[in-house]
């Protein structure tokens, strides 16, 4: 075990000029969240506009189910993949299992009902201010998605970062479908897990400190986002 001290000079050290290592470990979990996030949005927010427009029978219970997914346990997530991507699973033929590629999938069903369920609520009260506008120009429904995306664009982009904040700060399913494989898949919180578990804490902290400061930065700039959108409605 370090000392504290000595540990914490260590991680600066570490994050002012960062080893192979550590930049090796960053640039694999922002590929691995930023890949979930796009994917999530691609998925979510298309789904979020439909749900908040559309009219059919069942829409309650699945407004239910997806507010309920959004609560997902991480650990049930990957383990509900490892058992799809093992050699025993249905997908295990393609070989996925301790790849980016399997801690992708499972950062993506994470984060796409976080998408999906605070795009609706957006697009929802947008749809319900625009309704008539959208009634006398006959639209139709793609035309009334696409419409609703295009004018909440700055809104869902701070949907978009909260669901990349919460993909960045995944252990447990990135842990079970990745392995924590050293260059491999070893992201910023598994590496923390480990390497605090070893106590080598000035690897861990560094990794910590990257961690708050991509946090910090995500908050930002959705206040930012919101700051912007305010001013604009003020303007309008």
């Amino acid at each position: 075990m370090q000392d504290f001290g000595e540990a914490f000079s260590l991680a600066l050290g570490l994050v002012v000029s960062p080893s192979g290592d550590l930049a090796e470990i960053v640039a694999l979990s922002l590929r691995v969240s930023l890949s979930a996030t796009l994917i999530a949005c691609l998925i979510g927010l298309p789904l979020g506009a439909l749900l908040a427009i559309a009219r059919f029978r069942g829409r309650g219970a699945a407004l239910v189910l997806l507010n309920a997914l959004m609560g997902l346990p991480p650990v049930v997530v990957g383990l509900i993949v490892y058992l799809q991507l093992s050699r025993a699973g249905p997908l295990g033929f393609l070989g996925l299992l301790y790849t980016p590629t399997a801690m992708i999938i499972a950062q993506t069903i994470l984060i796409t009902p976080i998408v999906a369920a605070l795009s609706r609520q957006i697009l929802e009260d947008m749809n319900a201010e625009y309704a008539e506008h959208f009634r006398s120009l006959c639209l139709t429904r793609l035309q009334r998605v696409q419409a609703l995306l295009w004018d909440a664009r700055t809104a869902l982009a701070t949907v978009a970062l909260a669901g990349f904040g919460r993909a960045v700060a995944e252990v447990g399913a990135v842990m079970i479908v990745g392995g924590n494989i050293d260059h491999l898949t070893r992201v910023m919180t598994t590496a923390i897990a480990l390497e605090t578990s070893k106590g080598e804490l000035a690897l861990a902290m560094a990794l910590g400190i990257i961690l708050m400061a991509l946090a910090l930065g995500v908050n930002a700039l959705v206040q930012g986002l919101r700051i912007s959108a305010e001013r604009q409605e003020a303007h309008a």
